[in-house]
């Protein structure tokens, strides 16, 4: 571009170059690739494209919670052991007495939000036979919500002989 008075562009080369290339020369774009044809223009599909789901997100965390909890409850289940000795009457009575004091709130909340919504955000269809969503994988999508029968089931009050 020239100036009036005559002078030269007072634009740098880059600041030409990059005006250049920001305007279209033949009115057209580029062709869209095939799979940017194809692919779903939605809001919905934006947004699924760069995040993990939330089914993905919760499910990782409930199971990194059960795995916490069970690291934590063998500790105090060795603890106990040691301190309990060779007495399984009193390692039962107070083995039982943790299982029942153990708290689970934040981590059941989960569970039971994973429970509710993990069918319906997989989208999995039911199953006609017995009227509920289908298995993943061959085994039920439900994690079991935690409590004393589930410590006591993991870490019995009377341990195997041998284990102590």
């Amino acid at each position: 571009m020239v100036a009036l008075d005559g002078d030269h562009d007072p634009r740098s080369s880059v600041e030409r170059l990059i005006e250049r290339r920001s305007i279209d020369q033949a009115g057209v774009g580029r062709p869209l690739s095939r799979r940017a044809r194809q692919t779903q223009r939605s809001v919905e599909a934006y947004l699924k494209s760069g995040v993990r789901p939330r089914w993905m997100e919760r499910l990782a965390d409930v199971d990194q919670g059960i795995a916490a909890e069970k690291q934590r409850l063998a500790r105090a289940y060795r603890a106990l052991q040691e301190e309990c000795g060779e007495d399984p009457r009193m390692f039962a009575r107070r083995w039982r007495a943790v299982a029942r004091s153990w708290r689970f709130d934040a981590l059941n909340e989960l569970i039971e939000q994973h429970n509710d919504w993990y069918p319906i955000e997989r989208q999995l269809p039911m199953d006609p036979r017995t009227r509920d969503y289908v298995r993943v994988g061959g085994r039920s999508y439900r994690r079991p919500v935690l409590g004393p029968e589930w410590v006591l089931e993991h870490f019995p009050a009377s341990p195997p002989r041998g284990r102590r």
